[in-house]
């Protein structure tokens, strides 16, 4: 068997070329890590922007049509379960990486910048971080709006019911109207007089609708509590 001499220098040199390999490989993977930073940089800008973005430049043909919402159906939503669509920057609660992430994914594949986000949630989540679910959306235009992404956790099962009373002072009062009279089924029978009648059930039903109605007229100014159509989009607390 022949073995060849060593070549110092070619030695040298290869070894030099594995490093130079090596650090452009190191070099590249920095470059793509600072790139993804400066990303969620300009992204968490964007979240927090006062900025007012009406639209954003999606490639249509690229949107999933089951996450287009218009203004009307986000209204009603918000309207029926008592939830607030503000701008993102209101929201006190923390985004999740795979809401940023999403937006990157967005971003590129439409080959642009996004902005003018918004967030549907309850009102507590836009003054204190909570685990309801709020929902991430960005405009598309003409009061279109795409859905981003969705974290947290559901809202109960009984919250439409539970905020149904807020909806409206008509549904308010029908609310008291029936607290009234469910109160007045539990007041025992002869309890102010001997001879029970409609007319002694119909006092004491007048007497807890006034209380109760007292408590909820309270309860409304004391607390700066609205009606939801009245809310859904505002951003101050005592709307």
């Amino acid at each position: 068997m022949i073995f060849q001499n060593t070549d110092i220098e070619r030695a040298l040199f290869k070894l030099k070329s594995k490093l130079q390999a090596e650090q452009e490989i190191l070099e590249e993977v920095q470059h793509i890590l600072d790139a993804d930073v400066r990303t969620e940089e300009i992204i968490t800008q964007n979240l927090n922007s006062k900025k007012r973005i009406e639209t954003n430049d999606f490639t249509f043909d690229l949107l999933e049509t089951k996450h287009i919402y218009h203004i009307s159906q986000i209204r009603k939503i918000c309207i029926d379960y008592r939830l607030r669509f503000l701008d993102s920057r209101y929201f006190k609660g923390r985004i999740p990486q795979k809401a940023i992430d999403k937006i990157k994914d967005l971003e590129t594949a439409h080959n642009t910048e996004l902005g003018g986000f918004k967030i549907m949630a309850p009102s507590k989540l836009f003054k204190l971080e909570d685990k309801d679910d709020p929902l991430l959306f960005a405009p598309i235009g003409n009061g279109y709006f795409y859905l981003i992404h969705k974290w947290g956790n559901d809202l109960s099962p009984f919250r439409k019911q539970l905020v149904w009373p807020f909806k409206s002072i008509i549904n308010l009062t029908l609310f008291t109207l029936l607290v009234s009279y469910l109160a007045t089924l539990l007041v025992p029978n002869g309890l102010f007089s001997k001879n029970d009648s409609a007319a002694e059930f119909w006092i004491v039903f007048f007497f807890m609708f006034k209380c109760i109605a007292s408590v909820v007229i309270f309860y409304g100014f004391a607390l700066v509590k609205n009606f939801n159509p009245a809310i859904w989009n505002s951003k101050y607390f005592n709307a």
